[in-house]
Order: C-alpha cells, then sequence, then structure tokens
C-alpha cells in the first residue's frame, strides 16, 4: 500500500471522526496532523454551504456579516434572533372582572422585536383609554412604536403603542373575554 497512488485508495464510508492523522511534508519533514487540525484558527472560503444535518452554530458575538452587499447601515452583522414566551403584567387601564390571565410569545430578529398575547378575564376584560395595557414586555423599547389589539366579540382593531417596557391603549376596548394584541417595536 506504501506505493500505491492516492486515486487508487478506496474512499471512506463513515464520517471523519477529527481523531485521524495524515501524514504531510512540513519543512521538509513528514511529519502527522489530525484531522481536526487542518483548518483549526483558518478562515474557509466556499461558494455554498449545504447542512444535510445538525445546525450551524455561530460563536457568542459572532454573526452573518452582509457587508459585501451595498448598504449605508452602521452595521451589516446579523448576529441576534430569538423566539420566547413571556408573561404580560395587568395594567392600569384594564378592567378585568374575576381572576386575570396571560399569555404572551416574542420573537427577536436584530434590533426588531415581535410580540403578540392575550389579555382575559375569567368573567370579562374592558380596557379604559390613555393607559397602561400590558407591561413587563422581554425586551425594552428604544422608541415609541405602535401596533393593534382587538376584543373577542368585536374583532375590531384598536390603536397601541410601545414605550419602554409598556404597551399603551389609546383606544377603549370594549368588554369581553379576551383581548388579543400584538406589537412591533425597536430595542
Amino acid at each position: 500500500m506504501a506505493n500505491a497512488k492516492i486515486s487508487a485508495l478506496t474512499g471512506a464510508t463513515t464520517p471523519l471522526a477529527g481523531n485521524e492523522v495524515l501524514p504531510i511534508v512540513q519543512s521538509g519533514a513528514t511529519t502527522q496532523v489530525s484531522v481536526a487540525n487542518l483548518t483549526t484558527g483558518r478562515a474557509i472560503s466556499a461558494t455554498q454551504l449545504t447542512l444535510t444535518t445538525g445546525n450551524l452554530i455561530v460563536a457568542n458575538g459572532q454573526g452573518v456579516d452582509f457587508s459585501a452587499t451595498p448598504g449605508t447601515g452602521t452595521s451589516e452583522l446579523f448576529n441576534d434572533y430569538e423566539e420566547g414566551t413571556w408573561t404580560p403584567t395587568q395594567g392600569a387601564s384594564l378592567i378585568v372582572t374575576g381572576s386575570f390571565s396571560s399569555t404572551g410569545r416574542y420573537t427577536k430578529v436584530g434590533r426588531l422585536v415581535t410580540v403578540s398575547g392575550t389579555l382575559a378575564g375569567s368573567t370579562s376584560i374592558a380596557s379604559t383609554a390613555g393607559s397602561i395595557m400590558t407591561g413587563s414586555l422581554p425586551f425594552s423599547s428604544a422608541a415609541v412604536s405602535g401596533g393593534t389589539a382587538s376584543n373577542a366579540t368585536l374583532n375590531a382593531g384598536s390603536v397601541i403603542f410601545v414605550s419602554a417596557t409598556n404597551i399603551f391603549c389609546t383606544q377603549a376596548i370594549a368588554s369581553t373575554t379576551i383581548i388579543y394584541f400584538s406589537a412591533t417595536y425597536s430595542v
């Protein structure tokens, strides 16, 4: 086998584990290197990357760099995506009869957060205009931004806005059992 050409060798049938050792010539001497150390610390350039199993894992603080595309933004690095749940709190504008319950979900993409949720009263729930409808948003808002809310009975949109960690209702919401809301804001 010592005199066989590489092209004459049979192909590997299992994926490499990284601990396999290969002979290389370095500074005129034949030495060994593990498969795992072949590219350690080196940039890898490819025209396409296809994952057939597993996930692409980016190290903490790193991301996908879009600087090759023309733009005038201050950052072209996408390094934050998160999905989760949060518990909306009962705001001062809510009129709850019976016990209060709530659910909330969020998606954060870069600096943009979209929240949605429900506010419920076991007997009824309504909202007056001009005060906090719910609070404890998963991320603090960088600026005031808008969204919508509706009640289950009328399914009519009411304007809401996000400020700091609260959602304010600018229009009254009639009595119902569930108020649905969603808002998108920047952090």
